[in-house]
């Protein structure tokens, strides 16, 4: 159990005016603002010695104190579920998430989470929020499998969160897609809700967030392909998304590619799948404590590699070169070719 802490700060001169809450978050970065605000209006933080306002505007010069109650046990409960780590330190884990997993407990999944999982598996929370729980630094769709990075405190969580909004994180995923899209290609727009299906996105917006995909093809097989796609955002459903407006749905994706009808061994394989195929394959990033680049690999899940494998045996073989004339093999190049771009929105 993480024992509680009180933390003492005086306000400089040059703080005059500011707000208490936008003050303290910058004086403690180790803290969220939602955990301050949360600390500040339940009458933890005391301005020379009286309960302070969020909204209050220093004169510069209080002493400012901080009580950080214990951590309270979480609200979801631990349960013994299956979970595979890829990496685990005293500040994070890496967990490769299973299809059909939902990341938080919710509306219809109480229970059977990745957090609840999480709670069983890892003993030595430092607490996020307040509470023993794993802070989530960002998520994977239920059917997503792969690479998901989780803080076990609320420093690591900050700068991790923090690395992920500011793009200092390498993501990469595998998507195995309907028809054979250009060798490679970079598809940017602006990013938005559907105006018309609320549970849907798109990147045909007039007004939105920048969201940029790119991606190479790996293997093209009869009907579908196997793609490797870089984030250079994290919007949600962005790769989804990004695929199927550019006229290649994830195979599997009800969403975003009901509409596409597989045909011949691209059936097959969506048959054999059962979800769409996406997997959160490789994850390079600072550890937030150390600053070393941790570079985290997650195996292709069996359904996946299953699929792949129904693909590839159907594809010929290239012709066998004559014993006289046979060279050797040239070292393998990636997937070159011009790059496609889909203009930016607006």
């Amino acid at each position: 159990m993480v024992a509680p802490d009180t933390r003492e700060h005086r306000a400089p001169p040059e703080a005059r005016g500011e707000r208490v809450d936008q003050y303290l978050a910058r004086a403690f970065p180790d803290l969220t603002r939602s955990r301050i605000h949360g600390l500040i209006e339940a009458g933890h933080v005391l301005a020379d010695g009286q309960p302070a306002k969020p909204a209050r505007r220093l004169r510069g010069g209080e002493l400012l104190v901080l009580h950080i109650p214990a951590p309270v046990p979480a609200v979801p409960l631990a349960e013994e579920l299956p979970l595979a780590l890829l990496h685990e330190d005293r500040d994070l884990v890496v967990v490769d998430k299973a299809a059909g997993m939902v990341v938080h407990p919710g509306a219809g999944h109480a229970s059977g989470t990745l957090v609840n999982a999480l709670l069983h598996r890892v003993k030595d929370l430092a607490g996020v929020g307040g509470e023993l729980r794993p802070g989530i630094v960002h998520r994977l769709d239920k059917d997503t499998t792969g690479c998901l990075v989780v803080a076990k405190n609320e420093q690591a969580l900050v700068a991790l969160q923090k690395a992920f909004k500011t793009r200092a994180v390498e993501k990469t995923y595998l998507a195995l897609v309907h028809g054979v899209p250009p060798t490679e290609g970079r598809i940017e727009t602006l990013y938005g809700r559907h105006p018309v299906h609320r549970q849907r996105f798109t990147g045909k917006v007039k007004e939105g967030k920048n969201a940029i995909t790119e991606y190479r093809v790996l293997e093209a097989f009869e009907g579908a392909a196997l793609v490797e796609v870089d984030l250079l955002t994290g919007r949600t459903h962005q790769i989804r998304v990004h695929l199927s407006e550019a006229g290649h749905p994830l195979l599997c994706d009800a969403l975003y590619g009901a509409g596409r009808k597989a045909k011949g061994a691209a059936a097959e394989a969506q048959e054999r799948l059962g979800r769409q195929a996406l997997h959160a394959w490789r994850l390079s990033f600072a550890h937030p404590r150390t600053g070393k680049v941790l570079k985290l690999e997650a195996p292709i899940p069996a359904d996946l590699e299953a699929a792949l494998t129904l693909l590839r045996a159907t594809v010929p073989a290239p012709p066998e070169t004559p014993p006289a004339t046979r060279k050797q093999p040239a070292p393998r190049k990636a997937a070159g070719g011009s790059k496609r771009t889909t203009g930016r929105t607006r």
